[in-house]
């Protein structure tokens, strides 16, 4: 996948995986999340989203470090959890990152042995990741990355408070939306929880 300067080792597995060509999202955001800016990206179902999230992450976390969650992706449901570990596990190949996904139907006195034992990326649902946060006392400001993937269908399901509480948990971060479309309630929580952020919008391809 030809993007300026992707980690050779995240380049390798995308190759291996027949991933040889950026899409226009891809492209047009690598760099911009490289940068540690925060970003509201919108693109239509099916365009890749997901795989745009797992690869930049891995880009930007690259190998372990420490023992506190470093990126932390927040997805609608037990299936989108466990789409996006999947990915992070093929794309992800040569590198060690540690990863963990979790959701409102697993056990969570074992999710919370598994982070506290030390993790580089959590994936998990809304309440979940609330319901960890809030009980276990984990130090949450060492988040480098706070994603929100499908945010225009977690927001309309009125968990855009949920999403507003953890992140005035972390001090400093890297906010990024990803959406189908930009409504008002992901407008409206881009401002309220952003710096600056940057709107990427891609059209349909025919």
């Amino acid at each position: 996948m030809q993007l300026k300067k992707i980690n050779p080792n995240l380049q390798q597995a995308l190759i291996e995986n027949e991933l040889l060509e950026a899409n226009e999202m891809q492209q047009d955001t690598f760099s911009t999340i490289k940068s540690g800016a925060d970003a509201v990206i919108q693109s239509p179902k099916g365009s890749g989203k997901t795989t745009t999230i797992v690869l930049n992450v891995i880009q930007s976390m690259e190998k372990t470090m420490g023992e506190s969650t470093r990126a932390l992706i927040i997805v609608e449901n037990k299936e989108k959890v466990l789409e996006m570990e999947e990915l992070f596990l093929k794309f992800g190949t040569y590198t060690d990152l540690s990863i963990l996904g979790v959701h409102d139907k697993g056990d969570i006195d074992y999710d919370k042995n598994i982070i506290s034992m030390g993790l580089d990326i959590l994936i998990g649902t809304p309440n979940r990741i609330n319901a960890l946060f809030s009980s276990a006392g984990f130090n949450i400001n060492t988040i480098k990355m706070f994603i929100v993937d499908d945010a225009d269908v977690i927001f309309r399901s009125r968990l855009d408070a949920t999403i507003l509480r953890l992140s005035a948990s972390i001090e400093k971060t890297q906010r990024l939306f990803f959406t189908t479309e930009i409504t008002e309630r992901v407008e409206s929580l881009a401002d309220k929880i952003m710096i600056e952020p940057l709107f990427f919008e891609m059209e349909e391809e025919d």
